[in-house]
Formats: C-alpha cells, sequence, structure tokens
C-alpha cells in the first residue's frame, strides 16, 4: 500500500465516495468540531467567532450534513475588475443583473483563497465571479453600491470555481450548485508576497497571479465581519448561500502597480476574457481571517425581463 493510500480515508457523500485525509478535521469530526481542541492548533489564533454559531442538521443534495461549514484559519485575495454591462450580461442568467458602478459599467472579480484549517480539512480555491445586485432588490440603492466595493456586502454569480480537493469539488458542486472541477492549484499569501497558479487540464497555467501585499490592518476577532451571497441553480430552483467572514488582517489599494496577473490557456481564463476587463480598480488581500458557509437555501429571484 502506498503512503497516499495509507494515509487517507473514503467517505461517503451524498452516495460519492470522496478521499479525505486520514486523522484530519472531516475524518475526526465530520463537521462537528471540537472547538476547543482546535483552537490549541497553533495556526488558529481564535475560535470565539465559531461559538456563536451553533451548527445545525439539514438535509441536502450530499446527505444529511451540518452547517455552516467553518473556516479556522483562511487567507484570500481579490482583484475587482470594471467591466463592460453588456459582456457581463451575456454570462449572467436572465434573473440576475450587474451591479453597475456606473451605466454600461459593471464589477467582476478573480479570486483566490487558501484553507488552511478547516472542517473539511486544507484545500485551495480560485474563481470568477461577477457582482449583481440582490435578487430581491427592484431598485438597487446608492448605499448597496458602496458598501459592495467596501466588501461589507457582495451579492455574486460565479462562473468558476477550480478547487485542489475531491470533498471541496463534491460539496460544492453536489451540495450548493456550484462550477467546481479538481485541479492542481498552488496559493501562498503573507505580509508581503501574493501568489497563486491554476493549472489548466495539460498541466499549463491557466491563471496566475503575481503581487505584493497590500499593508496589513489588524482587527480584533468580530469587528469586522462581511458577507457574501452567492446564487445558484440546485435542480432548476434558485438558491443563494450566504458566507460570512471574520476579517483579522486585511488591506486594500487602488494602484495596481507590483500587480501581475496572468491569462493562460483554460476554463478560468476563458470565463475572464469573455467579460471583457477594462482595468482592475481594486486589490483587496486578507492575510488572515476565519468564515462560516452556510448551506445553500431556496430564494425567489425576479427576472430582470419583467
Amino acid at each position: 500500500m502506498s503512503s497516499t493510500q495509507k494515509d487517507t480515508v473514503k467517505v461517503d457523500l451524498g452516495g460519492r465516495a470522496v478521499t479525505v485525509p486520514k486523522g484530519g478535521l472531516y475524518d475526526q469530526y465530520r463537521m462537528n468540531p471540537d472547538l476547543d481542541a482546535i483552537a490549541r492548533d497553533p495556526r488558529v489564533s481564535s475560535v470565539d467567532f465559531f461559538r456563536q454559531l451553533p451548527k445545525i442538521k439539514v438535509d441536502s443534495p450530499i446527505g444529511p450534513t451540518l452547517t455552516p461549514n467553518f473556516y479556522y484559519t483562511i487567507s484570500t485575495a481579490r482583484l475587482t475588475m470594471v467591466a463592460p454591462s453588456r459582456a457581463i450580461r451575456a454570462r449572467l442568467p436572465e434573473e440576475l443583473s450587474p451591479l453597475e458602478i456606473v451605466p454600461g459599467l459593471g464589477l467582476v472579480s478573480v479570486m483566490f483563497f487558501r484553507y488552511d484549517v478547516c472542517d473539511i480539512d486544507f484545500y485551495t480555491e480560485a474563481a470568477v465571479g461577477i457582482a449583481v445586485k440582490p435578487a430581491r432588490h427592484g431598485k438597487l440603492g446608492f448605499f448597496d453600491l458602496v458598501s459592495g466595493l467596501k466588501n461589507e456586502h457582495l451579492d455574486s454569480y460565479v462562473l468558476s470555481l477550480p478547487v485542489n480537493s475531491d470533498i471541496a469539488q463534491v460539496r460544492g458542486h453536489d451540495g450548493y450548485g456550484f462550477p467546481k472541477w479538481v485541479t492542481g492549484l498552488d496559493v501562498d499569501i503573507d505580509d508581503h508576497r501574493t501568489t497563486a497558479r491554476v493549472a489548466n487540464d495539460a498541466g499549463g497555467v491557466d491563471l496566475s497571479l503575481l503581487a505584493n501585499t497590500p499593508a496589513q490592518r489588524a482587527y480584533p476577532s468580530g469587528e469586522r465581519v462581511s458577507s457574501l451571497t452567492s446564487y445558484t441553480t440546485i435542480n432548476g430552483a434558485w438558491h443563494s448561500t450566504l458566507n460570512q467572514t471574520n476579517v483579522l488582517n486585511a488591506g486594500t489599494t487602488r494602484s495596481t502597480s507590483g500587480i501581475t496577473l496572468q491569462l493562460g490557456e483554460g476554463r478560468m481564463s476563458d470565463d475572464l476574457r469573455s467579460l471583457k476587463p477594462k482595468r482592475t480598480i481594486q486589490f483587496d488581500v486578507m492575510t488572515e481571517g476565519q468564515a462560516a458557509l452556510h448551506m445553500p437555501v431556496p430564494t425567489s429571484v425576479q427576472s430582470r425581463n419583467k
């Protein structure tokens, strides 16, 4: 038996067998963590944020599960760009509308995530997303745009969401309705450098980022909690997924010097090119944070044609 077989175990997710690290958080706790034990992990600064978020058992397309999914130590990077609304609309379902900063211009983003300590174990992720108007809104107020740009609350539609682990792919695709696939994906974020590389099917570069990390500011746990609502369809019905982020160390820059985004060949680059982004207007990096990802709930979405 090879070391890789020995160091993993197979678990059942809604009839799908997936491999997870033996003795890892999922193998030990099955989404029902011992917060006191996790607090002893030197990579986890505190679990106070999670003590106020009781988990509940729900039925889901991947079988009964506990929600929310806890992410105890994460780092993220996001490039926000302006793109023509016409190109954005061509990639959105008709029920959703772009969040516009001025008529004819919307916001798209490329995001990278590194989840060091998490209920479903370490993994990395990347995304091409579109900022959309909240689905329940008729008219959009100025404050929605301001809070969106300040990252306090964003609504999004994701075009691509590659990950590097089987359990993240099955949960994300089957359980949440996200366009997830597994690929080689490296994300490294520290106080100085932010690097990411997403591989394509041939092992070449789909998309990569090399950037200087913006100066970071520390926040006490619970002081700055942002939220992201993502819209997906599961079995033809619209759902919304809430992700709450407890920001611990983060920084933003409007300068694009020292940022190199390389588009190669692959799904992510194709999705980004289809949006015809004009320029980057903001670069956000969180070197330390935490998150709670809730299971999707059915939501009503109005068609923009009405």
